[in-house]
């Protein structure tokens, strides 16, 4: 079911101090990132209530929320006017490509507006389980992320490269499920992608006792020969509740993208806005902190013009093959 927010999205955003934005006709933005639970449709809400503040009524924003990073690229291609969402620059390779999972003609409507908090790997296990590491996982009953999402494939390629993929009995269940299905031992754990602390993790660990693997150097290295752009990452302790040590896992880059279809004047507010209160929102929420400039470049798809016009006014060097 599809579930929007609009309006008055957030008390503690509103608080936010309002930056001036370039004034134009009313315009309808739409963002989709995640399931509610994740932390990147919560990060949907933050931005959709910076845009609402900023522009002072000018651009009415709706978060929808989304299956994952599959879907929203999917829509990509045929929604209409101001449609904003995020997805690794992977799947737009893909996407460009004609490859799985998009299958066919290839597709570039895809542009680039600006980085988001990286994706972190969470392979998740009650902490009295057998499972210590990533390779007791073997014969495991697994669900590796949300039915049909990118962590599923994402964790079923990290499996595969390890060498258990094919001992791992992978469930298909939808992860809003896999909670309950751990608890009441259906399950022995499942995979979660998104960027840390992740609010079902966070809502878990309350009142579930948790382990959250970790990657050894070996397995890292292994993983990040098959695919490049993940890299290294650290969940310090007491990140979630009962996590006493550093947990050692790996993260993908993620990126907020319009279409080709988007307004240059949007794209530009948006873009400029972003920058502009992004020290606000790091304060709101520690996720956004390690979102810098020079990670534009790691995006991939074609910049919107719009975006492109505030990064050339603040000297941002892009890659030819992003202009």
């Amino acid at each position: 079911m599809k579930k929007t927010v609009t309006g008055i999205l957030g008390a503690a955003a509103m608080a936010l101090s309002v930056t001036a934005a370039p004034a134009f006709a009313q315009e309808q933005l739409t963002l989709k990132s995640a399931k509610t639970t994740s932390s990147y449709y919560m990060m949907m809400v933050q931005l959709a209530e910076m845009m609402k503040v900023s522009s002072k009524g000018e651009i009415i924003p709706t978060v929808e929320e989304s299956q994952g990073s599959v879907q929203n690229v999917k829509e990509s291609f045929v929604r209409p006017g101001n449609f904003l969402f995020t997805t690794p620059p992977s799947l737009l390779a893909a996407a460009r490509e004609g490859k799985k999972p998009f299958a066919g003609k290839p597709k570039d409507t895809a542009r680039t507006l600006f980085p988001m908090p990286f994706i972190t790997i969470h392979f998740v296990v009650k902490e009295d389980s057998p499972i210590q590491s990533v390779m007791d996982l073997k014969g495991a009953t697994f669900v590796t992320g949300g039915k049909g999402t990118f962590c599923q494939r994402t964790s079923d390629r990290i499996l595969e490269t390890l060498g258990i993929g094919d001992t791992v009995k992978a469930v298909d269940l939808e992860l809003s499920a896999a909670n309950a299905a751990m608890r009441n031992n259906k399950i022995d754990g499942f995979a979660t992608c998104s960027s840390h602390p992740t609010p079902q993790l966070v809502e878990l660990a309350t009142t579930n006792n948790l382990r959250i693997l970790s990657f050894t150097d070996e397995e890292r290295s292994k993983v990040i020969g098959m695919n490049p752009k993940y890299g290294p990452l650290s969940l310090p302790a007491n990140t979630y509740k009962g996590q006493t040590e550093v947990v050692e896992t790996m993260a993908l880059p993620v990126g907020a993208y319009g279409t080709d279809k988007m307004s240059d004047k949007v794209a530009y507010t948006i873009t400029k806005t972003f920058w502009e209160w992004k020290g606000k929102l790091a304060k709101e929420s520690s996720w956004w902190s390690g979102v810098t400039e020079p990670l534009v470049a790691q995006l991939g798809a074609k910049l919107h013009p719009g975006a492109a016009k505030y990064y050339e006014e603040i000297g941002v060097t892009i890659p030819d093959e992003m202009k």
